[in-house]
């Protein structure tokens, strides 16, 4: 992101990622449209955070339904009642469950439609680099490849140097909130917690994940949880 592009659609989750990414865009200078999506995910609560955060920073807010896709992404903790949300350190082998399939393929998909009909000149999501032993579509690969795919997909349509923007790839969860807390980025008012209740659970694994990377990075996390049972952490 040498170049800040002058409008981004952001895919915006509510949670500490997208909108640490929200502001750092805001701050290099480009307008921003957010893109919340409703796919039926019991932690649905993050769509209020993702709304705050736009009307925080000034920016347009669009928010998705496809929540009648629900059946279609069954088998996954955050969208199949019957599957429940595991406890325990983000990378363990059994928050395989939360995995929504093809999620970010899908999102970015109507962020690409999105910014062809308003004239963006990018979309960006958040994904880091805790994510990549899990889920497969904020890897790497997945993002150059899908780039390429929405370029010839749109060929004619995109404007020039069109991008798909994931600039926290290579970032930890701690450096994020590190890069956030230097921005301002008043976390109190982002979600993460995968069960949607009214605190954070503190064992799910985004929950363990978030109070890992406030503790590393050195930051006071102003979450409330419900739980902080640090034998979850796996460390």
């Amino acid at each position: 992101m040498d170049t800040p592009p002058d409008h981004v659609v952001l895919v915006a989750s509510g949670g500490l990622d997208s909108t640490t990414l929200a502001h750092l865009l805001h701050a290099r200078g480009s307008r921003l449209t957010f893109m919340a999506v409703d796919y039926g995910q019991r932690h649905r609560v993050e769509l209020a955070f993702a709304a705050c955060a736009a009307s925080r920073l000034g920016a347009e807010f669009e928010q998705v339904d496809l929540s009648g896709l629900t059946p279609v992404l069954a088998g996954s903790a955050l969208t199949d009642p019957s599957v429940e949300v595991p406890d325990g350190h983000y990378t363990d082998e059994r928050m395989a469950s939360t995995v929504v399939p093809n999620r970010n393929a899908l999102m970015l998909d109507l962020a690409i439609a999105l910014a062809v009909s308003r004239g963006a000149s990018a979309v960006a999501f958040g994904a880091h680099a805790g994510d990549h032993p899990v889920y497969p579509d904020c890897r790497p690969a997945f993002v150059e490849a899908f780039q390429q795919s929405a370029r010839v997909a749109n060929e004619g349509f995109l404007a020039p140097g069109f991008q798909v923007l994931a600039p926290f790839l290579a970032m930890t969860k701690a450096q994020i909130v590190s890069l956030g807390a230097e921005l301002g980025v008043p976390f109190e008012e982002t979600w993460s917690c995968y069960r949607g209740q009214v605190a954070h659970c503190g064992r799910c694994g985004t929950c363990v994940e978030r109070r890992e990377a406030f503790s590393l990075a050195g930051i006071q996390d102003p979450t409330t949880y419900a739980s902080t049972d640090d034998s979850l952490s796996g460390r």
